[in-house]
């Protein structure tokens, strides 16, 4: 009760202040007593010291007021403050750590003339110190209330004042005030220690406790709204301590400092993750010592709140803070989903421009247990490629709360879109080693990236690092053959399709210098195609200062199309360089292309192959790579391939005989007649035999009205392009064909188009005797058929080999060559001197090329050649008699191989009937 009242008469003689100087009770002193002398109650100059009233007789044990002013200035008032420092101390102690007993002293600053001042609810001081003590203050006009309930020698004070301009005050106002004019915020009218900042940056705001660097005043409720340009907005002490009351004492001997913490019952700060006080709390912070180093917001944004209980100590001098952000953001392409998940996406990172995104690590404030993920996420046909350029570990310098056990921070890399445990790719605690500059690929589209924190950090993660993400292609033109950059493309899948270099271009980023090796295989079975059409279209190789004189040897960028079943002649083994010593004949069942040879080819360079396989090869040398085709949207070649030759074109190659037949289709099948069906037949000769070729048939369907429907062409051996691209002279240590400049031609074209009439003239008039020259000249003559269904079109195409007699100089035939050794055979009727075989004549097909009507099939001719056996038979001597016997004797010889083998297959038929049935083996599928 004598609390509350002792606190009403203060109330009361703090409102008529201007009269207690000299007020007095008559007949005595009143209860509430007053000094007489100039101690108390008075003005007090600058520069002076004053000291508590003394104790006498008429104040000892009474109440006692006093009440101090300090003189104005007479210059612009708000351009100075004051410096009170109290030297010695002992007024009152703390009760209940939050009131003031038996006495205090209240420091008052500002006036009601101006909005900023405490004098509303001033608080009250109260304790001892033991080292001097320093108030500076906000404004220019300062009053100190002293009152004491029991005036004794163990109540005392001492201070002293002086003046100063506000920006001599330099840990307030800092270096160059004048360049800041709101350092240290706008204040918001009518206020205290309400205080708004813009755009901090470095150096350019001053967050601070009233009467900073002094002792700030008691019973206070601060607010501080901070903004800079840029997030993340970062809050710290660089060299200042951090005093706000944590524990309440009278003076550091009776009570030692507490270290920071966020138990606080009376004087503390909070700090929100926003904009006001609604926003997220970080924490409630008091303490003395070091502040954790940094405290970062997830934004531009952070409010600020300090308050001071009504009664303490003279003793903390509260906080200083600088503002700035921290420069770890950046401008991603991903997209948030809370404060720190993300999501990265290969189409965001187009439409950004970039090719590669960025992502730090978590560089702001986060509490405990805190889960922060990053999930890049690629087409599907991408992967993706994770990269720490910067990876530093430390331990945390600011965690929310302490962890004793191990890996309390961590950041693990997952195989997939979500953390599973199976697909673990890598986990860095923060004990762990930083990782080297390594790439993270993924084996799908999706890379998962999580941090966990068991601990919380004021000021990021201990796992500093800053990560770059980019997605490759992974798609592939056939099937991909697992741990290679090698693919297989079979006919039962694709029958034709486009191939190129590898689209993922991050092997090119060879870091073990292994000479890249990339195989394109194609395969088919006979039951499907028997032929694979493979043609590099253009090759990109880039620069580098190796030559390539030999392209199978040299160590440089290359292309190798190979037919590993075709024969490879004496000449491409023999390493010559020497072009001229290379035969015409040679055919090029492989082929070399690199940057120095690609213009001698014109592409596109074809490669038809013998057999059911073909196969590309693409070597990289490794040292060029990284520099000439990483991330390279050009590809290093670009070519096509087709399976042709099915069923129903019959034997690939056809050996040399005396004569022969081609018939399409080979056989019938219903389900084939509607496919598109591509042929490439290979006629062999025998040396220096002529050839002849006669169409017995060729009929076109009505719907096959253009060469697009159906083509039937005819090629010489001396064009590489398009048959077998088999063709032409060839460099074998070069990798380079010799091709004619000259534009290449089918002999013949055949289409649906073709005019009416009789194509067994027309190809006879258009197909001249092919001469043993011409077929020698680097590979087979070749007929070619494409149709868009094999229905489009039926053809019979026969051939004979011929030999032509030479002329004499006035141009008759050298008839002399059909004498002695140079056996002609039969000669064909005509003026042509063509010979064929003996045994081609009257065989049932013309193989005599003659429109006179007279051929080796013709009635007149036939009955010479009975003639002509008569003839023989005298020439070689042989009587019929022994004809006859020397006949007889073979055939009584066969007759008895039939008994035999009837006598054999009885007797398998009975042990059959008793074993099962035999089963006749199935008929061959293309035959």
């Amino acid at each position: 009760m004598m609390h509350n009242s002792y606190s009403w008469i203060l109330l009361v003689l703090t409102v008529c202040s201007s009269r207690v100087d000299s007020q007095r009770v008559g007949g005595g002193v009143s209860p509430l007593t007053t000094s007489s002398t100039d101690q108390c109650n008075k003005t007090v100059g600058i520069y002076e010291e004053v000291t508590s009233p003394p104790v006498t007789a008429e104040n000892y044990g009474k109440p006692i007021l006093c009440h101090y002013r300090f003189r104005p200035f007479r210059t612009n008032l708000r351009d100075w403050v004051l410096r009170i420092r109290f030297t010695k101390f002992k007024v009152g102690r703390i009760y209940n750590e939050s009131a003031c007993e038996t006495g205090y002293i209240q420091i008052i600053d500002g006036n009601g003339k101006g909005g900023l001042s405490n004098r509303r609810e001033p608080g009250k001081f109260c304790g001892e110190i033991e080292q001097p003590s320093t108030f500076i203050s906000e404004t220019s006009v300062v009053r100190l209330v002293f009152y004491v309930d029991n005036f004794t020698e163990q109540t005392y004070f001492r201070f002293d004042s002086r003046a100063e301009q506000q920006y001599e005050v330099y840990l307030r106002y800092g270096q160059h005030p004048e360049l800041f004019p709101n350092r240290r915020g706008e204040v918001v009218p009518n206020t205290y220690c309400e205080r708004v900042f813009r755009d901090c940056r470095m150096q350019t705001c001053y967050v601070q406790s009233p009467g900073y660097p002094g002792l700030y005043p008691r019973n206070l409720h601060c607010k501080y709204a901070i903004n800079t340009r840029l997030p993340f907005i970062k809050l710290h002490i660089e060299n200042e301590e951090f005093n706000v009351d944590g524990q309440r004492c009278e003076n550091l001997i009776m009570c030692p400092m507490k270290a920071i913490g966020t138990d606080c019952p009376n004087d503390y700060i909070k700090i929100y993750d926003g904009k006001d006080e609604k926003s997220q709390l970080i924490g409630t912070f008091c303490g003395v010592g070091k502040f954790p180093f940094s405290i970062i917001g997830t934004g531009s944004d952070l409010f600020v709140e300090f308050v001071t209980s009504a009664a303490g100590p003279l003793m903390n001098t509260g906080f200083h803070f600088n503002v700035g952000h921290w420069p770890g953001h950046v401008e991603t392409s991903g997209k948030s989903n809370g404060t720190c998940d993300w999501i990265f996406t290969s189409k965001a990172l187009a439409d950004s421009g970039d090719k590669q995104g960025l992502f730090w690590s978590v560089s702001h404030w986060y509490p405990q247990n805190t889960r922060c993920s990053y999930l890049m996420l690629g087409e599907k046909d991408e992967i993706v490629r994770l990269l720490f350029p910067s990876f530093r570990i430390e331990k945390i310098d600011a965690p929310v709360r302490k962890w004793e056990g191990d890996c309390a921070e961590s950041l693990t890399i997952y195989d997939s879109h979500y953390a599973d445990d199976s697909k673990i790719i890598k986990t860095f605690c923060d004990t762990s080693r930083p990782p080297e500059k390594y790439d993270f690929v993924s084996t799908s589209n999706a890379l998962y990236v999580l941090f966990e924190s068991k601990t919380g950090s004021y000021s990021g993660s201990s796992l500093y690092y800053w990560s770059t993400y980019d997605f490759f292609s992974n798609a592939h033109f056939g099937e991909p053959v697992p741990g290679t950059c090698d693919e297989v493309f079979a006919s039962w899948h694709k029958s034709e399709g486009k191939f190129a270099s590898p689209l993922n271009t991050l092997m090119y980023k060879n870091d073990d210098m292994k000479l890249i090796n990339c195989k394109y295989r194609f395969i088919s079975m006979k039951r499907l195609f028997a032929r694979i059409v493979v043609k590099i279209d253009n090759v990109n190789f880039k620069y580098n200062q190796d030559n390539c004189l030999n392209c199978w040897a040299d160590r440089v960028d290359k292309i190798l199309v190979i037919d590993p079943l075709a024969q490879q002649t004496p000449q491409q083994h023999s390493g010559l360089t020497n072009l001229k010593r290379f035969k015409t004949n040679v055919t090029s069942s492989r082929i070399c292309i690199c940057k120095e040879n690609s213009g001698h080819f014109n592409f596109p360079v074809t490669l038809t192959s013998q057999g059911e396989e073909a196969e590309v090869v693409m070597k990289i040398d490794p040292r060029h790579s990284l520099s000439n085709y990483f991330k390279s949207n050009v590809p290093i070649f670009e070519g096509s391939y087709k399976f042709i030759h099915g069923p129903l074109c019959g034997p690939t190659m056809i050996g040399p005989s005396a004569d022969g037949k081609l018939r399409f289709p080979f056989y019938f099948n219903p389900a084939l007649r509607d496919l598109p069906v591509s042929c490439l037949w290979e006629l062999r000769v025998h040396p220096d035999k002529d050839l002849w070729i006669n169409l017995e048939k060729l009929v076109f369907t009505v719907t096959s009205k253009s060469c697009s429907d159906a083509k039937l062409e005819f090629y010489l051996p001396t064009n590489p392009n398009p048959p077998s691209s088999g063709s032409g002279s060839f460099h074998s240590s070069h990798g380079i064909k010799q091709q004619s400049a000259q534009q290449h031609h089918p002999l013949l074209t055949l289409c649906g188009d073709s005019k009416e009439g009789d194509r067994k003239t027309e190809i006879s008039s258009q197909l001249p005797i092919l001469s043993s020259e011409k077929l020698q000249q680097g590979g087979p003559f070749t007929i070619k058929l494409e149709a868009s269904a094999a229905s489009k079109l039926n053809f019979i195409i026969s051939w004979t080999e011929l030999h032509q007699l030479p002329k004499n100089p006035d141009g008759t035939l050298k008839t002399s060559k059909l004498e002695g050794k140079e056996d002609c055979g039969f000669l064909c009727p005509g003026q042509q001197g063509i010979c064929i075989e003996r045994n081609l004549v009257c065989n049932g097909i013309q193989n005599c090329p003659n429109t006179t009507g007279i051929h080796d099939e013709s009635e007149d001719q036939c009955k010479l050649s009975d003639s002509h056996f008569v003839l023989l038979n005298h020439h070689l001597n042989i009587s019929w008699i022994t004809a006859s016997l020397v006949g007889g004797a073979g055939a009584l010889f066969i007759c008895l191989i039939c008994v035999c083998l009837c006598r054999c297959c009885c007797s398998g038929r009975r042990s059959g009937g008793k074993r099962g049935a035999v089963t006749p083996p199935e008929e061959d599928y293309l035959t």
